[in-house]
């Protein structure tokens, strides 16, 4: 298990805009659709990585109750899938399924999305508001595998209230910490 830290895209970053094919519908989405009517949240995240193995059902109970609110979600996985065949297409659908995940998760072979995004780990977490400017980016919590401390999310879930009450966030944004993106060579 590496530990690789977000590289932490400067807040009021424009979302760079995307067009993907989501592995759970088999249709290709896009950024302008899938955003939030008061946010959005885009997560880079694979489906071995024992950091977001370890957050999974706190992502699925965090947009379950945002999305509500009218933030949206969007998974995204940018891995090698000729190293990592595990985090392919096929799997990342059985994957989001068996997770439940309430949101898309799309697949960015050729990796120019997560370049855009300046992404750097799984999980990597970036916070936009309605006019897709950047508002928070870094970890969910202090929680990790194996370290005891309780998963939370508090971080993230702060910065999504901050969002919504239309709020400055002050609190310290810490990267999010997990295994490298699997970059081709």
């Amino acid at each position: 298990m590496s530990d690789t830290p977000s590289n932490m895209l400067p807040l009021g970053t424009k979302a760079p805009f995307f067009k993907l094919p989501d592995t759970i519908s088999d249709t290709l989405m896009d950024l302008n659709t899938l955003k939030g009517k008061r946010g959005t949240v885009i997560m880079f995240i694979c489906n071995h990585c024992p950091f977001v193995i370890h957050i999974n059902k706190e992502i699925v109970a965090i947009a379950k109750t945002y999305s509500k609110k009218g933030i949206g979600f969007v998974a995204i996985s940018s891995n090698d899938t000729v190293k990592y065949p595990q985090d392919g297409p096929d799997k990342m659908k059985y994957h989001a399924k068996n997770e439940n995940y309430p949101f898309p998760y799309l697949y960015d072979e050729s990796q120019k999305i997560a370049k855009a995004y300046d992404a750097a780990c799984t999980p990597d977490l970036y916070v936009f508001d309605a006019d897709l400017k950047l508002t928070y980016r870094g970890q969910l919590d202090d929680s990790r595998p194996g370290n005891g401390l309780p998963i939370t999310g508090n971080d993230l879930r702060n910065a999504l209230d901050r969002l919504i009450e239309n709020k400055e966030n002050t609190n310290i944004q810490k990267p999010s910490i997990g295994c490298s993106i699997k970059w081709k060579k």
